[in-house]
């Protein structure tokens, strides 16, 4: 690697290791902007929330509306439920799983990302355009999957329990 590469190299790259380990998240304060929760609400990823519950349910909806169906990956969850009803996580204010408790604080507004198949790069207008067809809020956006906020410490297992609590 050349002297100007290395410069870029090391001027672009983040802090891994105990520095980055300690080093604060910067917290996005969402005062005000859930009506269902009182208090201050910070999170601390820069895109919103630490947490994206989707179900297998809901996506076998969608499937069935779309001319081709999509895998679940486009929508980013790091939460999927199975079993229940197409978008039963919508009537859900408080869950928990593997004894951690959630609360369901507002239905994700979905962004263009999701029309690019993750494999080939390739943009489409789906699901959006379908998404838009029912499932769309005036002034907030195009819905699909619930942001969660944790409640406490835990550790999650994939085919863990959930419990609706309210």
């Amino acid at each position: 690697m050349d002297a100007e590469s290395a410069q870029w190299k090391s001027s672009s790259t983040s802090t891994t290791g105990p520095a980055a380990a300690s080093a604060p998240l910067s917290a996005r304060d969402h005062v005000g902007v859930f009506p269902q929760r009182d208090g201050r609400v910070f999170v601390g990823f820069a895109d919103g929330f630490s947490f994206l519950l989707t179900s297998c349910a809901s996506l076998d909806d969608l499937n069935h509306r779309l001319p081709a169906p999509l895998p679940m990956n486009r929508f980013r969850p790091n939460i999927v439920v199975s079993g229940g009803e197409a978008f039963e996580e919508d009537r859900w204010t408080r869950i928990s799983i593997d004894g951690i408790a959630f609360a369901v604080v507002k239905p994700c507004a979905r962004c263009v990302i999701t029309t690019v198949d993750q494999r080939t790069g390739e943009a489409s207008h789906e699901p959006l355009r379908t998404l838009a067809t029912f499932r769309n809020v005036a002034g907030r956006g195009v819905m699909f999957g619930q942001n969660l906020i944790h409640e406490q410490s835990g550790v999650l297992h994939v085919g863990a329990e959930v419990a609706v609590l309210e």
